[in-house]
């Protein structure tokens, strides 16, 4: 929990600074994410363990929380979503090792967690359609949205290779096994899916906050009469 505070409190902090210095001035495209769609989540979920979770943690999430919230059942999610962890109460983790990770990439990969509300789901989005090749960087590849990234393209296989043309716009991807609507799909369900983890109650926190300004209305319609009430003999 402590862990969890300060890592929140950081998120607040360095957001904006963060944000400016990866991807100042690169127009962010829309995510359109939809939280309500279980089947997109479930995508999404699937995307992540098997493209991201070699990497990225979700150190805060359990996948218990996951299974019920997706609409996975305890045994499904048992046999086919666990692909870390021993039992279902347990955090969405993997076995990298830190400092070795840090010498292969420049720095440890970050954990997941809360990328989408550090970052924004759009960034996110964003950031993984603009990978284009760069032979100078260590992986081959550099991003429009993160310059010098020290990420490789882990879903170079999916959407293929971009270019940056002299003016700095980025051609069409080559290459991929995926059609330019299908990556679009396939990577909208993965940043749904880390948007949800980012706050796993956000639609239920929203579904009260409608209770609660309409009980505040209702009270403010009886505190009205109540008042003219008092009111109605003083002259």
């Amino acid at each position: 929990m402590k862990k969890l505070i300060i890592t929140l409190f950081a998120s607040l902090i360095l957001a904006p600074t963060l944000v400016l210095a990866a991807g100042a001035g690169v127009h962010l495209e829309k995510a359109g994410n939809d939280l309500t769609d279980k089947e997109s989540l479930k995508r999404g979920f699937k995307a992540y363990i098997d493209n991201c979770l070699g990497c990225h943690e979700l150190q805060y999430q359990r996948y218990n929380r996951t299974f019920a919230d997706l609409g996975i059942s305890e045994e499904d999610g048992k046999a086919n979503w666990m692909y870390t962890g021993e039992k279902p109460g347990d955090h969405i983790k993997n076995t990298m090792p830190k400092k070795e990770a840090a010498k292969w990439f420049g720095t440890a990969p970050p954990d997941l967690t809360l990328e989408a509300r550090l970052r924004s789901p759009d960034w996110i989005y964003t950031y993984l359609h603009s990978f284009y090749a760069d032979e100078k960087r260590p992986f081959g590849v550099n991003n429009k949205v993160f310059k010098d990234v020290g990420m490789p393209h882990v879903l170079q296989d999916l959407q293929g290779i971009r270019t940056l043309d002299e003016h700095g716009n980025l051609g069409p991807a080559v290459g991929g096994s995926m059609s330019e609507e299908e990556y679009d799909t396939f990577v909208r369900d993965l940043v749904n899916f880390l948007e949800y983890v980012g706050e796993p109650s956000k639609l239920e926190r929203q579904n009260m906050g409608y209770w609660v300004l309409g009980y505040l209305f209702i009270l403010f319609i009886f505190s009205y009469f109540l008042k003219k009430e008092f009111w109605k003999d003083v002259h």
